[in-house]
């Protein structure tokens, strides 16, 4: 989520339209790969009671604590749940199924990135003021609370989605992408691309204040939504 200026109102009524679409999306890449886990043999996500909407199961309070804060902060937005528990035991090939399971969550937020852009286009086309007024600064302010509420929390969804989606991609263990790569590397390799895990969150972290992943992230996520927006929204607009 790109926000240009510090704006405390500004940054709350983000929080606000943002709070569902957050919420849903974090949860659902967590299921998403319960699921794919499942699918590929392995039932523990579902036995310990991880493949299910409630919020509570899912929620990191580190995860939602960087998700306020880099919401103040501004650039990219982004945060995380509790991982799906996943046994590779379980698994046929365990180097391929790690990586499909990888990808499922990053696959489930670009899909719904995509539901949110469909949604959007819906309220264009009931009434493309909404949407012109988010857009088009110099646009005319819509009357009435719930058509622009709902505008805005599908725009964010779209942007959050997208950003959830090319964050967990990152080549960094212990996120998605570092799955995906490790498929693809020699085991030996694998195994010592693997020990990184331990220092993650200390590379992310460095990586969020140094400003390099709001410079490698920002490209991708502009490029995605302006990609999707005019895939979706030039019919109707």
């Amino acid at each position: 989520m790109y926000i240009p200026d510090f704006d405390l109102a500004q940054t709350l009524r983000l929080l606000t339209v943002s709070a569902i679409p957050l919420l849903l999306s974090i949860i659902l890449h967590e299921v998403a790969h319960g699921l794919a886990a499942r699918r590929l043999g392995d039932p523990t996500a579902g036995m310990l009671g991880r493949l299910t909407l409630n919020p509570l199961p899912h929620i990191d309070p580190l995860g939602l604590i960087c998700f306020v804060l880099t919401s103040l902060w501004g650039g990219i937005v982004f945060g995380w749940a509790k991982p799906v528990p996943i046994n590779p035991r379980f698994f046929r090939r365990p180097a391929r199924d790690m990586m499909l399971v990888a990808l499922a969550g990053p696959g489930c937020n670009f899909l719904l990135a995509l539901l949110f852009a469909l949604c959007t286009a819906g309220i264009a086309l009931i009434s493309p003021e909404f949407l012109l007024s988010f857009l088009f600064r110099e646009a005319p302010q819509p009357s009435g609370v719930i058509m622009p509420f709902l505008a805005q929390m599908c725009l964010q969804g779209i942007i959050i989605n997208i950003c959830l989606a090319w964050f967990n991609l990152l080549p960094i263990p212990p996120l998605d992408g570092s799955r995906v790569v490790s498929y693809f590397l020699p085991m030996r390799a694998a195994l010592s691309y693997g020990r990184l895990e331990n220092y993650g969150f200390v590379i992310l972290l460095v990586l969020l204040v140094s400003g390099v992943l709001n410079t490698v992230l920002e490209p991708l996520v502009r490029g995605s939504l302006d990609l999707l927006l005019s895939m979706i929204l030039r019919p109707v607009l």
